[in-house]
């Protein structure tokens, strides 16, 4: 429906929808249509093949870094993000996510800090504008050595 304003000297109209009962908006169109369809591969699979422990200084010994090297197949990723959680994997300590490049084949070194020794599961998540695969691992950080 529509209405006008009742000043003569501006015509203001205002228009009113009533909500589709299904809850959707629905267009149909009749003919031939073309167009293009792009198939993406997407990331298909994660793997963290291994974890090693960065021996460091009495100094520096307040964090201790493990970095895991990963491998994907598919496409190649152009972001990773680490989630630490408990060693059940239901409460998240941290999440870091980085951009990263990625050339020829999927192999990447990810290092984390791990403020205190203990037992976590790790999950490593690598994505692209269209993909996104998951490796999960469980580690025990025991001041600057790792298993």
């Amino acid at each position: 429906t529509t209405g006008a304003s009742s000043n003569s000297e501006s015509s203001t109209t205002v228009k009113f929808m009533e909500d589709n009962p299904d809850g959707g908006c629905h267009i149909y169109r009749n003919g031939y249509y073309r167009d293009g369809i792009s198939l993406v591969e997407g990331i298909l699979e994660v793997n963290i093949i291994q974890m090693m422990s960065i021996q460091m200084t009495a100094s520096q010994a307040e964090n201790s870094l493990v970095d895991f090297v990963v491998t994907c197949q598919g496409s190649l990723p152009t972001d990773v993000c680490t989630v630490v959680s408990d060693p059940m994997c239901q409460v998240s300590k941290s999440v870091v996510c980085d951009p990263v490049t990625v050339t020829d084949e999927c192999l990447l070194t990810i290092r984390r800090a791990f403020e205190e020794p203990g037992t976590y599961c790790i999950n490593i998540t690598l994505g692209d504008d269209t993909s996104q695969a998951l490796a999960s691992a469980l580690i025990s950080v025991n001041g600057g050595e790792s298993t």
